[in-house]
């Protein structure tokens, strides 16, 4: 097995981090709405976990696929998708058939946390940084 890429940690530290506060905005949220109770905490958890991990497994996947050929690269990102993608699928489910335990809807809006978290990447990275970035390509 490959070292993980401190990139690949980097940017999931990154991701992990906006997730947090973007929970903890949403917990504010259903509390202030007064449809706060224990369930939006798990599925806050749930949909977190699950997206933090997904972003994970890409960067694992990318990481992979660097120095292999086309083809390869192709087959491996599209196994990797499905997987990750089945992953999510799954966890919904959980939510959606457990739902004493998980609040579906706090678990689909936790999804989007590392999307948005992406979104926002360009605000934080340095000017050096993006000089450094315009000259390579």
């Amino acid at each position: 097995m490959k070292k993980i890429d401190p990139t690949v940690l980097r940017e999931t530290v990154y991701v992990l981090a906006w997730t947090l506060v973007l929970s903890g905005l949403m917990q504010a949220v259903f509390l202030i709405g007064s449809w706060w109770d224990v369930t939006v905490m798990f599925g806050n958890l749930l949909g977190g976990s699950v997206a933090v991990l997904h972003f994970f497994l890409l960067g694992i996947t990318v990481q992979n696929a660097i120095g292999k050929d086309e083809k390869d690269i192709k087959n491996s990102m599209k196994l990797s998708l499905t997987l990750r993608n089945f992953m999510v699928i799954a966890a919904a489910a959980v939510a959606f058939l457990i739902p004493n335990a998980f609040n579906i809807i706090a678990m689909l809006v936790s999804l989007l946390f590392p999307s948005i978290a992406v979104k926002l990447r360009p605000m934080f990275i340095k000017k050096d940084e993006k000089a450094g970035d315009a000259t390579d390509e």
